[in-house]
C-alpha cells in the first residue's frame, strides 16, 4: 500500500466503513487519515485513588475490583442473574473498590458482553468521567482494560468523531489501531516536505518523527515538538504559496502611473473642518504610495466603526481624479450607496469634481445622463451598488475602483468591476471593511495583499456605554429611551433575522414592533420600522424617515448593520443580543455614538443564555475594540464562522494549525516565507525543489486571490 491506497483496504476498514470515513470526516486516502490530527490527549500516566476523585475532574484512571454486578429493566427493577434475557435489560451496574473507597461503573450499551466480563472478584483499570448520581459517585460507559494492558504511562489522543462513526463501531479505540496500521504502512515511503536547511535553520524535528509522536507521543516533550514541526510547515507553506502569488502579481500587473496629488485632493483637504488623524494620514500615504508605482494597487483597508475610512476612499478617488482618472466605489446596499453619496457630495462642493449615484432604482432618464457623463469623463466618481458592473455602464477612463464592506459581493462580481479598466488594465483596487478581522486572519485571507489599518478613532467621537439587561429591566428600558427622545434624541431597536425565511423572527419582529407602538403611541411619539421583506420604496422612506428626523424610533433587522448614519440617535436596543455574533453586535453598536452626544447600547437578552454567549455579551460591555473583539470572538468561534456568516474562505483548510492560537507561528512562518523567497523568488534553486514540489500539489492551486476572491 502507498499514501494514495484507499482508506477501504486498510484492515478493519471495508468498503462501508470507508465510506462513512470519508462523508463524515473528508478521510479517503491512507495520507488523509495520517492527516488527522488528535484535538487532545488523554493522560494515563497516573492512577487515582477512588477516595480522591470528584466529579469535577476531567476524566481519571482508578484500578479497582468488581465487589458486585446487578442488571436492571427498563422500569428500574433489579433483574435475577439466572434465567435472563438481555434484551429485557436496561443497564448494568458495577460497584467496583479499591483501598480508599468504591464507586459505580454503569453501562447502557453492550450489556451482555460486560456481564461476562465483570465477575465478582476480578480487577480492572476503569478510565472515564466521574459524575454523581443519587448521591454515588459514578462513571458511565467507562473503558476497561486489563491491568496489564499497558495503557498507563501513555498519551492517548482522541480523534474528532461524530455519532454515525460511533454507531458504526469505529470508536476512538479503533481509530487507534487503524492509525497505527496506516503508519505503518506508509512512514516507510514518507519523503520530507521541508529542505534540510530550513529543518537546521528553524530546529525542526523530521517529518516521519513528527507524524509518528503527534499519534503516539512517547512523552510531553515529544509531542511538542511533533506539533511545533506540523504546525510550522502547514503556515509555513501556506505564507509561501501566498507570498509567491503575490510576487508574481507585483512583476506582471502593470498599475495606472498617478504620479501627481492633483487639485481636486488639495481642494477637498484644504477645505476639511478637521484635523485628520495620524493613522488616516499614514494610510493615505500608503495608498499614494501604491497609486504611483507603475503596478497595480491591491490594498485592504481595515478601520473600525467610525474611523474615518469614508474620508481616506474620497480623498483616494481624487488622487484618481487628479491624473485625469475617473474613480469608482461599490457598496453592497442601497442604503450605504446612498449614505455614501450625500456624505461624498459634501466633501467635494470645493473641488467642483461631479459625483454620481447608480443604483438599482435610479430611472432610465436619470441611468442615460450618467452613461453619458462616464463615457465623456464629465462624471469624475461613479457611488454605487452592484448595478456598477452592468454591462452598460462604461467608463472613459477608469483609474481606481473602491470596494465597501467586501466580502458582500462575489468573486465574479468583483471581476467585472476589474475588467473595466481604462484601455483593458486593471483599475487599482482599495477594498475597505469596518468589520475587523484578526491580524493571523487578514495575512492568511488576504495574505497576498497589502493590508492597512486605521487604529484610531477621530477626537470628539465619544465612547458608548453598553450594558447588558434581562427582560425584568424592559419597563426600565423604556423609560429610559422617553427621557432620550424627550432630549431630543432618537433610538434604534433591533430585532435578530438570522435567516430571511425563519417565520418565527418575523413573529417576534411584528409581535415588537406592536410592544414598542403601544409602549410610544402617537402623537407625542413616532416609530419606523424596516425590514428585508419590504420593497425599496417602503424601506427608504422609513429610513428616511428616521434618518431626518421625523421618526423617533426605528425597529428593524439587521439591515441598517452597515452604514447608517443617523448621528441624533443615541440610543441601540439589542433585543435577544444572545443570538448575535461578537462582530455584528459591535458592527450595530457602531451605529450609535456619532454625534456629539453621549450614545448607549443596551443588550437586552433571553431568558435561556448559554455560557458562550454570555462571555460574548460580557466581553461586548468591556471593550470597544474592535480588533481585540474580533480576536477573541475568533478564539471563541474558530476563524470558519467570524461575521456571522460561513466564512469558509481560507486558502486552504488547516489539519493542525489554529489562527486563533497560533499567531506568534504565523507571523515567523510568514517572515521565514518571505526570507526564503527574497533570496529565490520563483523556488528555482535545487536546495528548493521539495517546497516547489509541495506547492504544485491540489490544496495550494486556489484561485487566485490576487484578485481578492
Amino acid at each position: 500500500m502507498n499514501k494514495d491506497t484507499s482508506i477501504q483496504y486498510l484492515p478493519g476498514v471495508g468498503p462501508k466503513r470507508a465510506q462513512l470515513l470519508e462523508s463524515e470526516l473528508g478521510i479517503r486516502t491512507l495520507e488523509d487519515l495520517v492527516h488527522l490530527y488528535p484535538f487532545r490527549y488523554i493522560d494515563r500516566s497516573s492512577i487515582v485513588r477512588i477516595a480522591d476523585v470528584h466529579p469535577d475532574l476531567a476524566q481519571v484512571q482508578v484500578r479497582a475490583t468488581v465487589r458486585k454486578v446487578r442488571l436492571f429493566a427498563k422500569n428500574g427493577a433489579e433483574l435475577p442473574a439466572g434465567q435472563l434475557k438481555y434484551n429485557m435489560v436496561s443497564r448494568l451496574s458495577a460497584m467496583v473498590a479499591d483501598e480508599s473507597g468504591e464507586m459505580e461503573m454503569v453501562f447502557f450499551k453492550g450489556v451482555k458482553w460486560m456481564h461476562a466480563r465483570l465477575v465478582p472478584g476480578s480487577t480492572f483499570i476503569f478510565f472515564g468521567k466521574p459524575a454523581v448520581f443519587g448521591n454515588r459517585l459514578n462513571m458511565v460507559h467507562p473503558e476497561v482494560d486489563a491491568p496489564d494492558a499497558g495503557t498507563t504511562g501513555v498519551l492517548t489522543g482522541v480523534y474528532p468523531s461524530t455519532e454515525k462513526l460511533k454507531n458504526a463501531g469505529i470508536t476512538g479505540k479503533v481509530m487507534l489501531r487503524l492509525m497505527g496500521a496506516a503508519l505503518q504502512e506508509i512512514l516507510p515511503a514518507v519523503r520530507e516536505t521541508l529542505p534540510d536547511y530550513i529543518l537546521k535553520e528553524k530546529g525542526l524535528v523530521p517529518l516521519t518523527y513528527a507524524l509518528r509522536q503527534i499519534h503516539f507521543p512517547q512523552d510531553q516533550a515529544a509531542l511538542a515538538k511533533a506539533t511545533y514541526r506540523l504546525k510550522f510547515e502547514e503556515l509555513f507553506l501556506l505564507q509561501l504559496s501566498l507570498l509567491k502569488q503575490k510576487y508574481i502579481r507585483s512583476r506582471n500587473a502593470v498599475g495606472f502611473v498617478m504620479s501627481q496629488v492633483g487639485q481636486p485632493f488639495n481642494d477637498c483637504y484644504n477645505a476639511l473642518p478637521y484635523q485628520l488623524t495620524a493613522a488616516q494620514k499614514r494610510v493615505i500615504k500608503e495608498i499614494r504610495e501604491d497609486m504611483r508605482s507603475g503596478h497595480q494597487m491591491n490594498r485592504l483597508l481595515q478601520g473600525d466603526v467610525g474611523s474615518g475610512k469614508t474620508m481616506v476612499a474620497v480623498l483616494s478617488a481624487l488622487i484618481a481624479v487628479g491624473n485625469g482618472y475617473q474613480a469608482c466605489i461599490m457598496a453592497p446596499t442601497e442604503v450605504l450607496s446612498q449614505q455614501h453619496y450625500a456624505n461624498v457630495s459634501k466633501y467635494l462642493k470645493p473641488t467642483g469634481v461631479r459625483c454620481a449615484l447608480l443604483t438599482g432604482t435610479t430611472t432610465a432618464a436619470r441611468r442615460r445622463e450618467i452613461h453619458a457623463g462616464l463615457q465623456d469623463g464629465s462624471i469624475g466618481i461613479l457611488i454605487g451598488t452592484h448595478a456598477l458592473i452592468e454591462d452598460t455602464v462604461q467608463f472613459r477612463a477608469l483609474g481606481l475602483a473602491i470596494v465597501d464592506e467586501q466580502h458582500r459581493f462575489g468573486v465574479e462580481q468583483r471581476a467585472r468591476l476589474w475588467n473595466k479598466g481604462w484601455g483593458g488594465t486593471a483599475p487599482h483596487v482599495l477594498v475597505m471593511t469596518a468589520t475587523p478581522i484578526p491580524r493571523t486572519l487578514a495575512m492568511t485571507l488576504y495574505g497576498d495583499l497589502d493590508v492597512s489599518v486605521i487604529d484610531e478613532m477621530p477626537p470628539g467621537r465619544k465612547p458608548v456605554t453598553t450594558l447588558c439587561v434581562g427582560e425584568n429591566k424592559r419597563h426600565a428600558m423604556h423609560n429610559f429611551i422617553r427621557d432620550e427622545i424627550a432630549k431630543g434624541r432618537q433610538a434604534f431597536i433591533v430585532y435578530p433575522l438570522i435567516f430571511e425565511s425563519e417565520k418565527m423572527d418575523y413573529k417576534n419582529l411584528q409581535l415588537g414592533y406592536e410592544e414598542i407602538v403601544k409602549a410610544f403611541p402617537l402623537p407625542k411619539y413616532k416609530v419606523a420600522i424596516v425590514h428585508g421583506q419590504q420593497n425599496a420604496a417602503d424601506k427608504a422612506f422609513n429610513m428616511d424617515a428616521f434618518a431626518a428626523g421625523r421618526a423617533d424610533i426605528l425597529v428593524s433587522t439587521t439591515v441598517i448593520e452597515v452604514g447608517v448614519d443617523v448621528p441624533n440617535a443615541s440610543v441601540m436596543v439589542i433585543e435577544s443580543a444572545e443570538r448575535f455574533g461578537l462582530s455584528q453586535l459591535h458592527q450595530l453598536r457602531g451605529r450609535v455614538g456619532r454625534g456629539a452626544e453621549r450614545s448607549y447600547c443596551i443588550l437586552m437578552k433571553g431568558t435561556k443564555v448559554s455560557k458562550e454567549s454570555q462571555k460574548r455579551l460580557d466581553l461586548l460591555c468591556a471593550t470597544e475594540n474592535g480588533f481585540e473583539l474580533a480576536e477573541e470572538d475568533m478564539k471563541m468561534r474558530g476563524p470558519g464562522d467570524l461575521e456571522g456568516t460561513q466564512q469558509s474562505g481560507l486558502p486552504i483548510s488547516l489539519n493542525i494549525a489554529s489562527l486563533a492560537k497560533d499567531g506568534l507561528i504565523l507571523s515567523d512562518a510568514r517572515t521565514y516565507a518571505q526570507h526564503v523567497l527574497d533570496l529565490d523568488p520563483t523556488l528555482q534553486e535545487q536546495k528548493n525543489a521539495p517546497l516547489l514540489a509541495e506547492l504544485q500539489r491540489d490544496k495550494y492551486q486556489t484561485k487566485d486571490y490576487s484578485k481578492i476572491s
